[in-house]
This record gives C-alpha cells, sequence and structure tokens, in this order.
C-alpha cells in the first residue's frame, strides 16, 4: 500500500491557512501555491539518493555529496497544477516539465482526457504528478493510469489539500504511488468540493470563474 505523508511543518500550514481565505486575490494566491509547491516538494525528495564526489573548497579538497545522477520530471494536472509547477521548478531545475489536461465532468464526476504531452525519455524518470487538490481522486487515478500507460514506473503524487474520499480511491487504485498532502481535509460536499478547502484552484490561479 502506498505511504501517505500529510505535512505537519508550521510554514505549510500556515500558508495553506492563508490562502484559504474567500477574499486572497489571485496574485497572492498563485504566489503561496508557488511557496507550498516548493516545501512539499522539500519533503517529497527526502530519499533521492546521493552519490560522492570530490570538489576543491578555496580551503581544501573534500568529499561532498550530490544527486546520483537520477532524472526526474514535474507533470502537472492542467489547469490547476500549473501553479505548482514554478515552486517545483525552484526545488529540481533540472526537471523536465510534462502535462496532462483532464476535466471533471460536472454530471459524473469523471476525469475526461483532452491533453497528454510528456518529456520523451518519462519512462526513465521520478515522475512528480501535481494538483493542488485530491477531492473525488478521479483526475488523479487517471493521470497515474495515463504515465503508467507511457511506460512510467516511479511516481509520486503531490496535493496541496486533500480530502479522505479521494486518497481512499488513490491507494486503492494505485497502492504504489505515494501520496504527499498538504492539509487532509474532513470531507467532499455534495458537488465534489473538498470541505473546508478553498474553492475552485483552477479559477484561483488564474483569477477566472
Amino acid at each position: 500500500m502506498s505511504k501517505v505523508h500529510v505535512m505537519d511543518h508550521p510554514l505549510i500550514k500556515h500558508k495553506i491557512s492563508y490562502i484559504r481565505r474567500e477574499d486572497l486575490g489571485s496574485k497572492d494566491f498563485r504566489e503561496m501555491i508557488s511557496e507550498i509547491a516548493m516545501l512539499i516538494c522539500y519533503e517529497a525528495t527526502r530519499d533521492l539518493k546521493l552519490q560522492d564526489v570530490r570538489i576543491k573548497t578555496p580551503i581544501c579538497e573534500m568529499i561532498g555529496k550530490e544527486l546520483a545522477g537520477k532524472k526526474l520530471a514535474v507533470i502537472p494536472i492542467l489547469r490547476a497544477g500549473l501553479g505548482m509547477v514554478e515552486g517545483m521548478l525552484a526545488m529540481i531545475p533540472a526537471a523536465k516539465v510534462g502535462h496532462i489536461g483532464l476535466y471533471r465532468d460536472p454530471e459524473t464526476l469523471k476525469a475526461v482526457e483532452y491533453f497528454c504531452k510528456l518529456p520523451a525519455d518519462c519512462e526513465e524518470r521520478d515522475v512528480f504528478l501535481v494538483d493542488p487538490m485530491l477531492a473525488t481522486g478521479a483526475s488523479s487515478v487517471e493521470a497515474v493510469r495515463m504515465l503508467k500507460d507511457k511506460g512510467v514506473k516511479n511516481i509520486r503524487f503531490l496535493c496541496i489539500i486533500a480530502a479522505p474520499e479521494g486518497v481512499k480511491r488513490m491507494q486503492e487504485a494505485h497502492p504504489d504511488v505515494d501520496i504527499y498532502i498538504g492539509a487532509l481535509d474532513e470531507k467532499l460536499n455534495d458537488h465534489g468540493y473538498i470541505v473546508p478547502g478553498l474553492g475552485d484552484a483552477g479559477d484561483r490561479v488564474f483569477g477566472t470563474k
């Protein structure tokens, strides 16, 4: 079964509480989403492998540490996932970026694919799939399936706010995908929105309705 990591860092808690505010403008919302993504990325990369490297400081030679050459990729689920990309790349700037386009059918709440563009060597990379909200889990489950169909084996899912229903669905569908969550909320309402949540993340990132 996949591991679920719910962040307990005070800065993440503070920033998530800030972006929940109904009167927060798009500019501040975007900036905070990026900062939260950066902090969650820090936790999600904690177990990346290191290798020894000989370097020379201004004082002497020494054996330091660097990432062991593992290729990384950040894949946002459009649209809202785009808000997390800048923060992710601030932490792992060499990562390549792909895009998966899904929308949630308002009647069935099922995910419908409309776009998929991935790095050519995506199957060789550790992939960080990102979406601010894990609500019903339909979009994330489908996005992971699309990645697996392309040969991707190492996938981690990062979100800012999740509902228990979405976490359960992801774990049942993809028990090999670890989940990193900024805040685990109470439930979904009758319209499939997270409670208390923060509304529609895509609309708030881009200032649309």
